[in-house]
């Protein structure tokens, strides 16, 4: 079932938004500064490929101050903005039956783009 419904997700515009983060990611790599951010929209990127199957659980270690600066950074920078369109999207699929799995994968990534560091991704 999972394969299914990511085989759904990326013909119907989860290649297209992990495609976006991949090309931000890129961007901004280019920066020694920027590397820390692009490997986080990279994280983002492969969960928004394929998210059926995969959750965001806590990375070991746990939130140091370092993944706090990473993630106040990261939200004044962009990822209030990418969480408020997961959420948008999430809703507007969540208003029919059919669409209501795929808001929820939409609705999981909401706290991954919102706050990656200090975050991993593992299997369900």
């Amino acid at each position: 079932m999972n394969f299914l419904g990511n085989l759904v997700w990326l013909v119907f515009g989860g290649l297209l938004c992990a495609l976006g983060y991949v090309l931000g990611g890129l961007v901004l790599c280019l920066t020694i500064i920027g590397i820390p951010f692009g490997l986080q929209c990279f994280k983002v990127a492969g969960i928004v490929l394929m998210p059926f199957g995969q959750r965001v659980v806590p990375a070991p270690g746990g939130d140091g101050p370092l993944h706090l600066l990473g993630n106040i950074l990261w939200m004044l920078c962009g990822g209030i903005w990418t969480a408020l369109s997961h959420i948008l999207f999430g809703v507007l699929l969540c208003l029919t039956i059919i669409g209501i799995p795929f808001g929820r994968q939409h609705f999981k990534l909401v706290a991954l783009s919102l706050m990656p560091f200090g975050r991993t991704v593992v299997p369900a």
